[in-house]
């Protein structure tokens, strides 16, 4: 696959947030911007592109915009990852982690944080008591690993402003996962927990993002990649 005009693309996944073990997969995650006349005809460019060997997905700029200001944990990562993790920065991309904050919202962070830490222990509870394949507990430990550190990132974000991608003490993350893969209810109290502390915490965040930051940094995004057709009919 080969996409044109990246504007930010680095290394996320378990290699940032330092819980990756031998044979892990690297994940990359970037955006980058579809030529601004593409935009304007009946069909328009593919919003995202995703590739396994190596794992990788790049959202159209627009579509990153639009994931970030919903409070998506995903693709907020990127522009959180420590100087080490970047594969690509360009100046429109050093001006995107620069508005990083206007993207935030207490109501939008709250509820895809544990939206989706909620969603890793339906995972789980669909996996019975813990009598399965070594596979399935496998998989089981990585999404409790999940379910920790998306309360975690997410409480810290709604509390500070600001995410952490890399976590403290890998190890009690591992211990976690084999805890709940053992026993999947095992994650139900620390899901609980944050639940509590977030509806008990008041929020640094404003109630809405500020989309204007956003529009204004996509606008500036369209006028570097347009090019005026050379003949008009």
């Amino acid at each position: 696959m080969t996409v044109t005009n990246i504007l930010l693309s680095g290394v996320v996944g378990s290699t940032a947030y330092g819980l990756a073990h031998e044979g892990s997969d690297v994940d990359r995650l970037g955006l980058f911007a579809a030529p601004t006349d593409a935009l304007h005809g009946l069909h328009g460019p593919k919003e995202s592109h995703v590739t396994t060997a190596p794992d990788r997905t790049l959202h159209e700029a627009a579509k990153w915009c639009r994931l970030a200001l919903g409070g998506n944990p995903t693709v907020m990562e990127l522009v959180w990852l420590p100087e080490e993790l970047y594969e690509v920065r360009t100046e429109l991309g050093d001006e995107l982690i620069g508005i990083r904050a206007s993207f935030l919202s207490a109501r939008r962070v709250r509820d895809a944080y544990l939206g989706y830490a909620t969603q890793q222990f339906r995972k789980l509870r669909s996996r019975g008591d813990g009598s399965f394949s070594a596979d399935t507990r496998k998989r089981t430990a990585k999404h409790a690993r999940h379910l920790k550190r998306l309360c975690q990132q997410g409480y810290e974000l709604y509390t500070t402003g600001q995410l952490t991608i890399r976590v403290e003490d890998p190890e009690s993350y591992h211990r976690f996962g084999e805890q709940v893969a053992a026993d999947p209810a095992a994650a139900l109290p620390l899901l609980h927990r944050f639940e509590a502390a977030f509806a008990e915490s008041r929020s640094v965040l404003p109630e809405q993002p500020d989309e204007t930051a956003a529009e204004a940094w996509l606008r500036r995004v369209r006028a570097r990649f347009y090019t005026p057709d050379a003949v008009r009919t």
